[in-house]
C-alpha cells in the first residue's frame, strides 16, 4: 500500500506515492547520515585530518523514481546540511534541494500518519 509523502523543499513542496516500508528505509539511511554529520562536526585536535564519511545515496523505484544524495563531508552541522533530490516518472523530472532536518521531519510525520 502506498500513501502520499509530502516533502517540503526550500521553495514549495512535492507529493508522491511512497510506501511506509520505503519511508522506514529512508528514515534509517537518514539516521546513519546524521551520525556521519555529527562525526564530521566533532571538534578534532588541531592538525589532525578528519576521516571522510560516506555519502547518502538513497534510491527508490515505485510509481516514481526518487533519489536523495548528501555528502556529509561538506556540511558543518546536521542542521546546515541539505540534500539533493531527484524525483521523476515518465512525464516529469524534478531536481532540487531541501534541508535535511525538514526531510527528516516530513518522514516522521508521514510515518505517524500511516501507522
Amino acid at each position: 500500500m502506498s500513501s502520499k509523502l509530502t516533502l517540503n523543499l526550500v521553495e514549495g513542496s512535492v507529493s508522491f506515492s511512497f510506501s511506509p516500508e520505503a519511508a522506514r528505509e529512508l528514515q534509517s539511511a537518514i539516521a546513519q547520515l546524521m551520525q556521519s554529520l555529527k562525526a564530521v562536526s566533532t571538534k578534532m585536535t588541531p592538525g589532525a585530518k578528519a576521516t571522510p564519511q560516506q555519502s547518502l545515496e538513497y534510491r527508490y523505484t515505485g510509481e516514481v523514481f526518487l533519489e536523495i544524495f548528501c555528502n556529509p563531508n561538506i556540511w558543518a552541522t546536521p542542521f546546515a546540511a541539505k540534500v539533493l533530490i531527484t524525483l521523476r516518472d515518465a512525464h516529469i523530472r524534478l531536481t532540487t534541494e531541501a534541508e535535511l532536518t525538514r526531510i527528516s521531519e516530513d518522514l516522521n510525520l508521514y510515518l505517524e500518519q500511516v501507522s
